[in-house]
């Protein structure tokens, strides 16, 4: 049985798409639904049972095991890089992370978990997956934080060789929709040209970045999941990878993408960023890929164009069509 945490979120629900598409359904889904409406991810999907989160993590602390399982890829986690409660943080992304690694090193469970790439902060240390350099990382905010945290402490017991741990970039695609301010920009601006006809985006309050010119590494959820499954394949590769495209494009070629996806004319108008993000903001994210690729994965990966043009014409664009189903 995989076990997929947050598997009604975006990415999990995603995976479990991709599942289903490979002919698999013995799948057990852990997550805490609550009253938005993440549960609509889940809608058309085939998978063996759901858990609560609390009622999982009570089963691998008692060893009560009702079925096999033979792999858990942990997306389950507090994603909100605003979130200000550090306990909870602490709790949801550390130690629960925690209980998951010993529990699959005790029974010799496959474990793949989503760390990020806010771990590398303001980039000044690059964006290199290089283990002997996790030390060097300094994250902006306590969501970056409680996943560095993690990743050393994978690092500090010796677990590097038998662990996955991931480091996403912006991913974005079909399934993000309840996740209100947590949204990619793509989702966000593409509300905005539908309302308005045009796309609001951050002025640059750096001299070395013009606006809209900040770059990031835009990451298509289904190239993301495909990274993922790569390590549910290959149970000898191990460590930390970074999943993203390899390479940065700005704010404006992501919008511009999407406007040439809807059909209309490129209209953005830049507004101040607010205050208290400006100090935390990334200007630059860029994953380096030669770890993974050393390693075997050889797909191709979509760039900006590429994905946000099947996002938007197959998902954003059908009336009454939610995001990914089974068929």
């Amino acid at each position: 049985m995989i076990v997929v945490t947050g598997g009604a979120g975006f990415i999990g629900s995603a995976v479990v798409w991709k599942l289903n598409q490979m002919g698999v359904d013995r799948i057990v889904i852990v997550d805490e639904l609550g009253s938005d409406e993440k549960w609509m991810n889940l809608n058309g999907l085939s998978y063996a049972d759901f858990l609560h989160k609390d009622d999982f993590m009570a089963m691998i602390l008692q060893k009560n095991e009702p079925f096999k399982i033979t792999s858990i890829i942990h997306l389950g986690a507090c994603s909100s890089t605003t979130e200000k409660d550090a306990d909870y943080l602490m709790d949801n992304n550390f130690h629960y992370s925690q209980e998951l690694a010993k529990f699959c090193l005790e029974n010799g469970t496959r474990f793949i978990y989503a760390s990020s790439a806010a771990t590398y902060g303001d980039g000044s240390n690059g964006y290199d997956d290089d283990e002997t350099k996790l030390e060097t990382l300094r994250p902006l905010n306590m969501y970056g934080y409680s996943k560095h945290l993690f990743d050393t402490w994978i690092k500090r017991n010796g677990l590097m060789n038998k662990v996955v741990g991931l480091k996403f970039f912006n991913v974005y695609g079909p399934n993000e929709y309840h996740k209100a301010d947590m949204r990619s920009v793509v989702h966000k601006a593409f509300e905005q040209v539908r309302d308005h006809g045009k796309v609001r985006l951050f002025k640059s309050h750096r001299s070395d970045f013009k606006d809209g010119e900040q770059k990031r590494d835009f990451v298509y959820v289904k190239d993301a999941v495909d990274m993922i499954l790569f390590f549910l394949d290959n149970a000898d590769k191990n460590g930390i990878f970074n999943v993203g495209t390899g390479k940065a494009q700005t704010w404006v070629e992501l919008v511009t993408a999407l406007f040439n996806a809807v059909g209309k004319p490129v209209n953005i108008e830049f507004v101040d960023m607010p205050e208290d993000i400006r100090d935390k903001y990334q200007y630059f994210t860029e994953a380096s890929l030669q770890k993974i690729r050393e390693a075997g994965y050889d797909k191709p990966i979509m760039n900006v164009g590429e994905g946000v043009t099947d996002y938007v014409k197959n998902y954003l664009l059908k009336e009454g069509y939610f995001g990914l189903t089974k068929d």
